[in-house]
């Protein structure tokens, strides 16, 4: 993760920011387009609260940040606690001035801890000190780091099932079909 000028971290979504950006927001299918989820999956989830609205039609960075972080920890756990993480994290969908770290800021850190994880062979009791080295020094980004850290140590391990998941799945077609 680089820091831009404003100390703001920069990666993953901010690859889309142009887009956005010059698009004044992106549209329910550009976002289903970009994140290979249904229409209507997206509409549930903000209808529960979990994806803040969006505003006149139009979905944003920290949307997409939501989304593509609900789309990926709901493969290996419930979208409740999905959404109950998320809330602890960064409360009401709707309300920012709630929240520990920016959306775009939270997707790229755990992007970051997911890529690590895909590298390495990292047990589940090695995970902390993984999400430690990877998010580096949280608190000059965040409030409170060491609520942020849980999550993040939440979300990893939630990524390590789901890579346990997908190599069942494999050994399953391999072996079993």
């Amino acid at each position: 993760m680089t820091l831009s000028t404003d100390n703001k971290p920069q990666g993953r979504i901010a690859k889309y920011s142009a887009l956005i950006q010059a698009a004044d927001g992106l549209t329910l299918g550009q976002v289903c387009a970009l994140s290979e989820l249904e229409p209507t999956t997206v509409q549930n989830w903000i209808k529960r609260g979990f994806v803040p609205h969006p505003v006149r039609k139009k979905y944003y960075q920290r949307h997409l940040a939501r989304i593509l972080l609900i789309a990926q920890l709901r493969e290996s756990m419930q979208i409740d606690r999905v959404g109950e993480l998320l809330g602890y994290v960064n409360g009401n969908a709707d309300d920012e001035s709630d929240d520990l770290l920016p959306e775009e800021d939270l997707y790229d850190i755990f992007y970051r801890i997911c890529s690590e994880l895909d590298r390495q062979k990292t047990s589940p009791d090695e995970v902390p000190e993984m999400v430690r080295k990877v998010a580096g020094d949280l608190s000059g980004v965040c409030a409170d780091s060491e609520e942020l850290l849980h999550a993040l140590n939440v979300m990893a391990c939630t990524h390590l099932s789901n890579l346990y998941k997908q190599k069942a799945d494999s050994l399953f077609r391999d072996y079993c079909e």
